[in-house]
């Protein structure tokens, strides 16, 4: 557990391969534990773009104003393995910790957007997985699933993502698609 902006409690949560979470205590799994049984825990699906980023900010407003949790989700996966020459592996990402770097990317996401505003309880998990099916496993439980129109994916031009249309078709809770926000529109999408 770390501490944030001024009364901004964060918690971080790493789920393996299996789906077992290695890093939270009992203590954690019964704050979760109650925050689902009584609908108040709002997850926002966080890969660094500035979709993504514009869906935890209204995440972090939307919890504010009902008294939700937030719970901030960050997905990796492991580059694909196609096969192997003769003689030849694929050694490049021996030395890389990929559920480090998405755990760093989150906490950095997370404590830019929760500076400067009031306390909120925001939870963070990095999972091991499939971006859609992670974060709507996730999301079993929650009040709201949050995510950007569209992430890091390989087609930018596209007005909403495969992560978010996945998610709006198969959430177990409402979706809401937070619309990327452009330089001639403030944080409500309002033209300026």
């Amino acid at each position: 557990m770390g501490r944030g902006p001024v009364g901004t409690t964060f918690r971080m949560a790493q789920v393996g391969p299996g789906g077992a979470d290695d890093s939270r205590g009992r203590a954690d799994d019964d704050m979760v534990n109650q925050a689902e049984e009584q609908g108040r825990r709002i997850v926002v699906g966080v890969d660094g773009s500035t979709g993504s980023r514009a869906a935890l900010r209204w995440a972090l407003s939307h919890g504010q104003l009902t008294g939700a949790a937030v719970e901030a989700v960050s997905v990796w996966q492991g580059p694909p393995v196609y096969g192997f020459a003769y003689g030849w592996s694929p050694s490049v990402f021996e030395d890389v910790d990929l559920a480090a770097i998405t755990g760093k990317m989150l906490a950095e996401a997370v404590g830019d957007e929760a500076a400067g505003r009031p306390p909120a309880e925001i939870l963070t998990r990095v999972v091991h997985g499939h971006p859609s099916q992670a974060l709507l496993d996730v999301a079993h439980g929650a009040q709201l699933l949050v995510v950007g129109s569209r992430g890091h994916g390989a087609f930018a031009g596209m007005l909403l993502g495969s992560v978010s249309q996945h998610c709006v078709q198969h959430a177990p809770c409402p979706v809401v698609v937070v619309p990327s926000v452009g330089p001639e529109q403030d944080e409500i999408g309002s033209r300026g």
